[in-house]
């Protein structure tokens, strides 16, 4: 007889009852559909998915049937034209706070840090937005409507790397020490910041609150144009080896995502 499941299961179970794996699937081959890409053969497709092949040829041609992929005269698979449509009609009603909402909260639930979502602005990095984790550090001092310095923590200093117009207004010799490790030497600023540009990401440990670690990436809008930054935030001991190389990987996607929105967003406009 077979054990019975938990209450604290059951949602779960009902959950994955509910999950069409093949529509996981197609999915996730529209999402290597992009500006880059924008059409794939079956046997590149195939490749880059994972996927067995006969999988992939059912799939594209499930989806060439809905009327949301195209076969090109080259037999090449394209977005249709009722994607682009769907998506402009989200747009409308979309805006980059919205946007990474989601990313927020799948970041906080991975990870059980706080993710924030910050932007630029003459005086300083405005937080926009929080979803807290379940660890139990609450970073205080960072809230909706702070303001934080370009030179310290990993959300603002992304944003800064970003942007020339922001080195040049910022960047100077008597900026404000928050803690030991702040860079407040304009040489040696400049320098962390072109390596956090070369990256895609910053990584800050204690550099603006003691004790307090975090993860960011800048989320760009058309000509490269600094938008936003997502970020998480949370205890220095959280964010070594295996731990912070996961986070990285994981933010830096989160704000590659955004990034395509942001731009597509800025097209609307």
């Amino acid at each position: 007889m077979a054990a019975p499941i938990e209450p604290e299961n059951q949602a779960v179970v009902q959950s994955g009852r509910d999950i069409v794996g093949a529509v996981l699937k197609a999915c996730s081959l529209l999402e290597h559909f992009d500006a880059a890409n924008s059409a794939w053969t079956l046997n590149d497709l195939t490749l880059a998915s994972g996927m067995n092949k006969t999988t992939v040829h059912r799939l594209m041609t499930t989806l060439i049937h809905a009327g949301w992929i195209d076969r090109t005269s080259d037999g090449e698979y394209r977005v249709a034209m009722p994607v682009f449509e769907i998506g402009s009609a989200a747009l409308a009603h979309l805006d980059i706070r919205t946007a990474a909402r989601p990313y927020m909260a799948q970041l906080a639930e991975a990870f059980g840090d706080t993710a924030y979502l910050m932007v630029p602005a003459d005086e300083g990095a405005v937080c926009i937005d929080r979803v807290e984790g379940n660890n139990p550090l609450v970073v205080a001092g960072i809230n909706i409507g702070s303001v934080l310095p370009y030179h310290a923590a990993a959300g603002p200093i992304v944003m800064l790397a970003h942007s020339e117009r922001l080195r040049e207004r910022w960047i100077r010799d008597d900026l404000t020490t928050y803690t030991d490790r702040t860079l407040t030497d304009a040489a040696a600023l400049t320098k962390h910041l072109d390596s956090v540009k070369a990256l895609g990401y910053s990584v800050s440990n204690s550099d603006y609150l003691s004790g307090v670690a975090a993860v960011a990436a800048p989320i760009l809008g058309r000509g490269g144009a600094v938008v936003a930054s997502i970020s998480i935030g949370g205890r220095t001991e959280a964010f070594e080896g295996d731990a912070l190389t996961r986070k990285i990987d994981r933010v830096r996607d989160a704000a590659a995502r955004l990034t395509r929105a942001a731009e597509a967003l800025q097209r609307q406009n």
